[in-house]
């Protein structure tokens, strides 16, 4: 068997960096992860906390609470991937939409769309999803990821253009088209790598969570037992 070479063992530790790096920038604990069915109430939960304006620029229209819980729905977990942000409550603050477009005339073409809670705008998390869409994109043989947004939509568009996009406008809209290269050993590795470290780092925040719950339950009957010695007491 051939011994891991240098590039791949930086990509094994890219995937700790990445969650070390996010949570240093941000403040908060940050775990990006890809999601499942099993998390559609939570997601449709983050949509429906989108103010007006911010549903205009992520669907393009103000997508009303039904249009939204129907795009919810509607996500394929299987040829598509979403990708989610979780905060220290395990709320989902942000999340991305990678829809993978196959056609028999070429490789397939990637659709990206996201969203994040306007309390953590700024702090780079719209970037790092697109990064991970992106590395995903690659690992499927998507050669061209694609936005499409709204040309008022500033924060998109600068998440594309900083990574090398290539942005046109037309009219009211612009589409960013980012050339992904080939996928390799080096680009499997940091995915996989990735995906552990984010699904580790969620899983000790999940037991922190459960052991604060507990010792909360401890306190309160200790404190309910004091008070009934107190009664007892002559």
């Amino acid at each position: 068997m051939d011994r891991p070479t240098n590039n791949d063992k930086s990509s094994l530790k890219a995937g700790s960096q990445d969650v070390v790096r996010a949570a240093k920038d941000t403040g908060i604990a940050v775990s990006i992860r890809a999601l499942g069915p099993n998390h559609r109430e939570r997601l449709r939960k983050h949509l429906l906390a989108l103010e007006t304006a911010d549903r205009f620029l992520r669907f393009g229209y103000v997508a009303t609470d039904q249009q939204i819980a129907a795009y919810v729905d509607r996500l394929d977990f299987i040829n598509d991937a979403v990708f989610g942000v979780f905060n220290r409550r395990l709320h989902i603050v942000a999340m991305a939409h990678l829809a993978i477009c196959k056609s028999t005339n070429g490789p397939p073409v990637g659709d990206f769309g996201v969203s994040v809670a306007p309390s953590l705008r700024g702090h780079g998390i719209g970037g790092r999803l697109y990064e991970r869409a992106a590395l995903h994109a690659r690992n499927e043989g998507v050669e061209v990821l694609q936005i499409q947004a709204l040309a008022e939509n500033a924060a998109m568009l600068a998440i594309a253009r900083k990574r090398g996009a290539t942005v046109h406008r037309h009219g009211s809209e612009s589409e960013a088209y980012l050339k992904l290269p080939r996928p390799d050993l080096e680009s499997r590795l940091r995915e996989l790598a990735g995906e552990y470290w984010a699904g580790l780092h969620y899983s000790l925040v999940a037991q922190s969570r459960i052991w604060v719950e507990m010792l909360k339950g401890f306190q309160s009957v200790r404190s309910r037992a004091i008070a009934a010695a107190k009664i007892c007491s002559p």
